[in-house]
Protein backbone atom coordinates (compact mmCIF):
# COMPACT_ATOMS: atom_id res chain seq x y z
CA UNK A 1 0.00 0.00 0.00
CA UNK A 2 1.26 3.38 -1.00
CA UNK A 3 2.43 5.88 1.57
CA UNK A 4 -0.36 8.66 3.01
CA UNK A 5 0.42 12.24 1.68
CA UNK A 6 2.83 13.93 3.47
CA UNK A 7 2.61 17.85 4.30
CA UNK A 8 5.68 20.12 3.18
CA UNK A 9 5.96 23.70 3.67
CA UNK A 10 7.64 26.05 0.89
CA UNK A 11 8.50 29.64 1.38
CA UNK A 12 8.77 32.06 -0.83
CA UNK A 13 10.97 35.15 0.28
CA UNK A 14 11.58 37.91 -2.08
CA UNK A 15 14.29 41.10 -2.31
CA UNK A 16 14.07 43.75 -5.05
CA UNK A 17 11.37 41.31 -7.03
CA UNK A 18 13.23 38.39 -6.92
CA UNK A 19 12.82 35.21 -5.26
CA UNK A 20 14.97 33.45 -3.43
CA UNK A 21 15.95 29.63 -4.57
CA UNK A 22 17.97 26.87 -3.59
CA UNK A 23 19.74 23.96 -5.60
CA UNK A 24 18.07 20.61 -4.23
CA UNK A 25 20.45 17.68 -3.24
CA UNK A 26 20.85 14.64 -1.53
CA UNK A 27 16.78 14.16 -1.58
CA UNK A 28 13.66 13.33 -4.11
CA UNK A 29 14.51 16.35 -6.72
CA UNK A 30 18.12 16.24 -6.59
CA UNK A 31 19.40 18.98 -8.87
CA UNK A 32 16.10 20.73 -9.00
CA UNK A 33 15.75 24.38 -8.20
CA UNK A 34 13.07 25.55 -5.00
CA UNK A 35 12.56 28.08 -2.53
CA UNK A 36 13.51 26.54 1.23
CA UNK A 37 11.57 24.69 2.59
CA UNK A 38 10.88 21.37 4.63
CA UNK A 39 8.53 18.69 6.35
CA UNK A 40 6.21 19.76 8.73
CA UNK A 41 6.91 18.29 11.97
CA UNK A 42 4.11 16.91 14.34
CA UNK A 43 3.33 20.12 17.05
CA UNK A 44 4.44 22.37 14.82
CA UNK A 45 2.50 25.45 13.06
CA UNK A 46 3.33 26.57 9.39
CA UNK A 47 4.98 29.57 10.15
CA UNK A 48 6.99 28.03 12.63
CA UNK A 49 7.74 25.43 10.13
CA UNK A 50 8.38 28.00 7.45
CA UNK A 51 10.90 30.16 9.97
CA UNK A 52 12.88 27.54 11.10
CA UNK A 53 13.18 25.93 7.62
CA UNK A 54 14.59 29.16 6.23
CA UNK A 55 16.91 29.38 9.09
CA UNK A 56 18.14 26.18 8.76
CA UNK A 57 18.94 26.27 5.21
CA UNK A 58 20.05 29.66 4.00
CA UNK A 59 20.30 31.36 7.19
CA UNK A 60 18.18 34.35 6.86
CA UNK A 61 15.25 35.72 9.13
CA UNK A 62 11.80 36.17 7.78
CA UNK A 63 8.62 37.34 9.28
CA UNK A 64 5.30 38.38 8.35
CA UNK A 65 4.77 34.57 7.16
CA UNK A 66 1.31 34.20 5.39
CA UNK A 67 -0.76 31.97 3.31
CA UNK A 68 -0.82 31.76 -0.63
CA UNK A 69 -1.51 28.50 -1.54
CA UNK A 70 -1.91 24.72 -1.72
CA UNK A 71 -0.22 22.28 -4.31
CA UNK A 72 -0.99 18.59 -5.02
CA UNK A 73 2.11 17.26 -5.88
CA UNK A 74 2.66 13.60 -7.04
CA UNK A 75 5.93 12.00 -7.18
CA UNK A 76 5.10 9.10 -9.91
CA UNK A 77 8.40 8.12 -10.43
CA UNK A 78 9.49 7.51 -6.72
CA UNK A 79 6.01 6.78 -5.23
CA UNK A 80 5.56 10.52 -3.00
CA UNK A 81 2.80 11.97 -2.54
CA UNK A 82 3.46 15.66 -1.01
CA UNK A 83 0.39 18.18 -0.04
CA UNK A 84 2.27 21.56 -0.41
CA UNK A 85 1.21 24.53 1.53
CA UNK A 86 3.27 27.54 -0.07
CA UNK A 87 3.73 31.11 2.46
CA UNK A 88 5.06 33.66 1.77
CA UNK A 89 8.09 35.29 4.46
CA UNK A 90 9.03 38.76 4.49
CA UNK A 91 13.15 39.35 4.32
CA UNK A 92 14.48 40.54 7.66
CA UNK A 93 17.88 40.18 7.92
CA UNK A 94 20.88 38.10 7.08
CA UNK A 95 22.88 37.10 3.87
CA UNK A 96 21.45 33.92 2.14
CA UNK A 97 24.43 31.35 2.61
CA UNK A 98 23.94 27.80 1.77
CA UNK A 99 23.66 26.86 4.95
CA UNK A 100 22.87 23.03 4.66
CA UNK A 101 25.43 21.37 2.16
CA UNK A 102 23.48 17.83 2.70
CA UNK A 103 20.04 19.90 1.10
CA UNK A 104 21.90 22.11 -1.31
CA UNK A 105 24.03 23.12 -3.38
CA UNK A 106 23.73 26.34 -4.85
CA UNK A 107 21.37 29.50 -4.07
CA UNK A 108 20.52 32.90 -6.01
CA UNK A 109 18.00 35.49 -6.25
CA UNK A 110 16.24 35.16 -9.49
CA UNK A 111 13.22 37.29 -11.48
CA UNK A 112 9.86 35.15 -11.85
CA UNK A 113 10.35 35.75 -15.36
CA UNK A 114 14.00 34.26 -15.57
CA UNK A 115 13.42 31.28 -12.92
CA UNK A 116 17.01 28.43 -13.04
CA UNK A 117 15.97 25.11 -15.10
CA UNK A 118 14.84 22.27 -14.11
CA UNK A 119 12.58 23.20 -11.12
CA UNK A 120 11.18 21.25 -8.21
CA UNK A 121 7.93 19.73 -9.48
CA UNK A 122 5.86 21.59 -6.06
CA UNK A 123 7.62 24.51 -7.84
CA UNK A 124 6.76 23.75 -11.16
CA UNK A 125 2.66 22.98 -10.09
CA UNK A 126 2.75 26.44 -8.22
CA UNK A 127 4.20 28.38 -10.90
CA UNK A 128 1.66 26.27 -13.78
CA UNK A 129 -0.73 27.45 -11.63
CA UNK A 130 -1.75 24.04 -10.36
CA UNK A 131 -2.84 25.56 -7.28
CA UNK A 132 -5.49 26.09 -4.58
CA UNK A 133 -7.14 28.50 -4.59
CA UNK A 134 -6.81 29.05 -7.88
CA UNK A 135 -6.96 32.97 -7.68
CA UNK A 136 -3.25 33.25 -5.60
CA UNK A 137 -1.31 34.77 -7.40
Amino acid sequence: MPERPRVGVGVIIERDRRVLLMRRQGAHGDGTWSVPGGHLEYGESIEECAAREVCEEVGITVQHIAFHAITNDIFADIGRHYITLWVTGQYVSGEAIVNSAREMSEIGWFAWDALPEPLFLPLVNLVAGRKYPRNAS
